[in-house]
């Protein structure tokens, strides 16, 4: 029978007190708790039910759900008759930095004391507690809004102290999103700043804590341990290539089609949402599916970037626009559903983020935007060399929307495409020169203009006429052809249509024969002829007068285009 979806909600007890759509994750309470860990940090792509596994283990474990057997009887928990007698057992804190987003270093710390303040305010019967010692009573007294920034890194050790000693057992620490303000710390600017408090606020919570019984953070990236974590050797890491609770976030596919099947759809449906939302892997476990998608899906009926336009890729869109040439032609290779090879790092050093490009595909790879096809690794002692490729064809959608808002500025561009499939060789100079402007300042990687932007132009583009001529064009870049290698060829599907190639070139006062812009548009336009990069085309039938060729000449940030009349 079919049950109500709701959308969003990331209660636990709201799910099952309404008996709404729920997929049973109980499991994960046993697993976790039999495991026996000081301090978990587990790492999931954002929307994969991190926020409602936690506070399902809040609803578990904590006092304040005591007698709460209705929560959890139905489920798989319920069967452990060791941890039935755990239910509402012990003082939990548990806190969310979800929202700690400031675009200072002093508004996300501010964001930071709320949420402490508000946990807090939660044990309010601990003020006025006479079990209490003086000094206690005085830090107890000090938590607010305005408390001083060492108060705060010392908060969450305080309450553990004040709750164990009110009720006489060691507390249960939750941390959701522990990541959030460290990503827009490094987006913003205050990075330093704000990896020296969190550092020592999780040295006081998670290290030097003798009130901890155990304590839970999640988060999308694991951050470096030399950033955070240095200090906190009782740490035990669950990323995204860890079998450990493989299955506990995210739904498998078996979740998945049962789901179709309880929710009234029919068979015919589930080859479609494996294509559009299947693809992830956790471990060893592969055809996970992200919860977000799926649950939307069953509500509409309909398919749609959902788990991909959930929040805002800034940071994403960020690395990707600013990279360099390799970094874009690495992104242009999985645009067309080819998979790359790149050394993996689990312990994301945002410091490295806009040198190492690394460090880039280990981020889209934990933010769930990359899959793993397979592991390279010849030699144990080195990185991990990973093939990795865009998880699926959601994804594909989003970065293809994502290339195609970085030429919305103006129409210029697709203006440009236009006058180039009808030989308008007078308008393509005019609209190039808006395009290529547009491109070097869209794609310039750092804060100073870039020395390779005839190479930033050129990615650009490519990625731009891929994207847009994708329905009707094959886009082919840097294949070879004939006797070498061409730049750019849009092969039509429909073998009637025009077909295009361009040879791109720098001008260069060192070659005797380019005296100006011109000279290297001739040269460009000859390469092609000599080359022949026709080739390709006509063999896969296409009529030479189906064929234009076009000369590609940069100077700086000026453009000249040539065709050749053959």
């Amino acid at each position: 029978m079919a049950k109500q979806i709701a959308i969003g909600s990331q209660s636990y007890s709201k799910l099952i007190e309404n008996d709404y759509f729920y997929i049973d994750k109980t499991g994960f309470i046993r697993d976790w708790w039999n495991n026996g860990d000081d301090v978990t940090l587990i790492t999931r792509p954002r929307r994969f039910g991190k926020t409602i596994t936690i506070d399902m283990l809040n609803c578990f474990f904590s006092l304040k759900y005591s007698g709460r057997s209705d929560l959890f009887e139905q489920f798989e928990i319920w069967k452990d008759e060791k941890l039935k007698k755990l239910q509402g057992t012990y003082p939990v804190i548990f806190l969310t930095f979800a929202g700690v987003k400031g675009k200072t270093y002093k508004d996300a710390v501010a964001g930071i004391k709320k949420q402490i303040v508000k946990i807090f305010s939660d044990y309010s019967y601990l003020n006025g507690y006479e079990g209490f010692n003086e000094n206690e009573k005085t830090a107890l007294s000090n938590i607010s809004e305005e408390m001083n920034d060492i108060d705060a890194e010392y908060a969450l050790n305080l309450l553990s102290t004040l709750l164990e000693k009110y009720h006489g057992r060691k507390v249960l620490i939750f941390l959701d999103e522990y990541d959030t303000p460290l990503q827009e710390a490094y987006i913003q600017g205050y990075w330093d700043d704000m990896t020296a408090f969190i550092r020592t606020m999780f040295n006081n919570t998670f290290k030097t804590n003798p009130s901890l019984e155990r304590g839970v953070m999640t988060g999308i990236t694991r951050v470096s341990k030399e950033s955070i974590f240095s200090d906190l050797n009782n740490l035990v890491v669950v990323t995204t290539t860890s079998d450990k609770y493989a299955t506990a976030f995210g739904f498998t596919e078996e979740e998945v089609f049962s789901a179709i099947d309880s929710q009234g759809y029919s068979d015919d449906i589930k080859k479609d949402v494996k294509f559009w939302y299947d693809g992830f892997t956790f471990g060893k476990h592969t055809d996970i599916y992200n919860p977000w998608s799926i649950t939307h899906f069953l509500e509409d009926g309909k398919f749609d970037t959902y788990w991909a336009n959930s929040s805002g890729n800034g940071l994403v869109r960020h690395l990707i626009q600013g990279g360099d040439t390799e970094v874009k032609t690495e992104f242009q290779k999985l645009i067309e559903e080819e998979c790359i090879e790149a050394p993996i790092d689990e312990q994301i050093v945002f410091s490295q983020l806009s040198e190492n490009r690394s460090a880039i595909w280990s981020l889209l790879l934990a933010s769930g935007y990359l899959k793993c096809e397979s592991i390279i690794q010849p030699d144990p002692k080195d990185i991990a060399i990973y093939r990795l490729c865009l998880t699926n064809f959601e994804v594909k959608k989003m970065f293809k929307r994502m290339v195609i808002d970085w030429f919305a500025k103006d129409n210029s561009f697709n203006l440009f495409v236009s006058a180039m499939f009808k030989g308008d060789l007078r308008s393509m100079n005019h609209y190039m020169n808006k395009v290529a402007l547009n491109t070097f300042s869209y794609f310039d990687a750092g804060s100073k203009p870039s020395e390779e932007e005839p190479e930033k132009f050129y990615h650009g583009f490519v990625l731009g006429l891929l994207v847009d001529k994708a329905k009707d064009y094959t886009l082919k870049s840097n294949r070879e052809s004939g006797f070498g290698r061409y730049d750019v060829v849009l092969e039509p599907k429909n073998k009637n249509d025009i077909a295009v190639i361009i040879e791109f070139k720098v001008y260069d006062k060192e070659y005797d024969d380019e005296d100006e812009l011109s000279d290297t548009a001739d040269n460009a336009l000859k390469q092609i002829e000599e080359m022949k990069y026709e080739a390709d085309l006509i063999a896969q039938g296409i009529s030479e007068d189906k064929i234009l060729k076009y000369g590609f000449a940069f100077k700086g940030k000026k453009c000249l285009i040539k065709k050749h009349e053959g």
